[in-house]
């Protein structure tokens, strides 16, 4: 090895520096002992090169077999976890890889959680939309009730108008059964003899153009009177004639209508400044109220809305509904402080 020929040489070199004081004899002995050490440095120098190369091909080859069998346990390793990859796509695959079956079943619960929070939900909205229409059928109902009783009212005080115009009419028109029969006497007698001579006569009043009434000079114990019309325009005109001498002055006949007097609301009510003034009481926006009707068990609610008709309301099961001023006046609703 070459640390042992290093030694070597060294140990050589010692000697020769040990013995050459001794060797002071001939100068044959000295060369003699030069050519031999030369020789043998030479022979050691030439093995430790060989040994060097062989070491180093040692070396080579050992680096080789661990790469080999690096290379061989790295395709081994790739090898088995391709293996194992493989078996778990394929339990994946078949469901039964508990990497694949916890989630899932977690999936599920959530699935479940949430299939019955909708279903929950899902009644929920079918209950309020159910309740939302049977308010709207309510409001509807009530509505159709409300406008029915004001069209009732209206159409009541028009027929009420009507007839106290016709009572009116009635009492100012005088008109008996004897002067019926004088004037279809008078005309059946004018038929007969169309040939009798007859005096000109004055006009007293051209109120219509269908007639003229007119006053005989000669001496009649009765009102006579000239037409050529049907009855029903006559008792038109004469009613317009009757009207027309009553609204002409106090020098005239006067005719004694009995006064009718207008009809007065039983209760005060009207709108005013965005409030509502019924019974010397003020009702606003917001108040609780208590309405009552005949035969009707009373009912709480809160106004939410006043103007110059109508009156709106909301009860306490969430209904909206409204009243009339008019029906307030009238009586057929009141209405207090709660």
């Amino acid at each position: 090895m070459p640390v042992h020929s290093r030694e070597k040489k060294e140990s050589n070199h010692e000697e020769m520096e040990v013995d050459f004081p001794e060797q002071d004899g001939s100068s044959t002995d000295e060369e003699d002992t030069v050519s031999s050490s030369v020789s043998e440095d030479g022979d050691s120098s030439e093995m430790d090169d060989e040994d060097c190369e062989r070491r180093r091909m040692e070396c080579l080859d050992e680096m080789t077999t661990l790469e080999k069998q690096f290379t061989d346990l790295k395709e081994q390793l790739y090898k088995e976890r391709l293996s194992q990859v493989d078996i778990k796509l394929q339990e994946v695959m078949a469901g039964c890889a508990q990497e694949y079956l916890e989630p899932l079943a977690n999936l599920q619960e959530n699935m479940q959680i949430r299939t019955k929070v909708a279903g929950i939900y899902r009644e929920l909205c079918l209950e309020s939309v159910k309740n939302k229409y049977e308010c709207e059928i309510q409001a509807a109902c009530q509505h159709w009730e409300s406008e029915k009783l004001l069209l009732f009212d209206t159409v009541q005080s028009e027929l009420e108008e009507k007839i106290r115009r016709l009572e009116e009419d009635r009492h100012s028109i005088d008109i008996t059964s004897e002067l019926w029969n004088d004037g279809l006497h008078s005309r059946k007698n004018k038929k007969k003899d169309p040939f009798c001579p007859v005096k000109k006569k004055k006009p007293l009043t051209d109120v219509s153009c269908h007639f003229t009434v007119h006053v005989s000079l000669t001496t009649l114990s009765r009102p006579y009177i000239v037409y050529m019309l049907q009855d029903l325009d006559i008792l038109e005109d004469w009613t317009a004639i009757r009207k027309a001498m009553a609204s002409l002055g106090p020098h005239r006949v006067k005719v004694d209508v009995p006064a009718v007097k207008p009809d007065r609301h039983p209760h005060v009510a009207r709108f005013e400044d965005g409030r509502l003034f019924y019974d010397n009481q003020w009702y606003c926006r917001g108040q609780a109220i208590c309405i009552n009707r005949k035969d009707e068990y009373p009912a709480s609610a809160i106004i939410t809305a006043i103007n110059n008709d109508e009156v709106w309301f909301k009860r306490l099961d969430g209904t909206k509904s409204k009243l009339y001023i008019s029906q307030l006046q009238k009586g057929k609703y009141t209405i207090k402080h709660s």
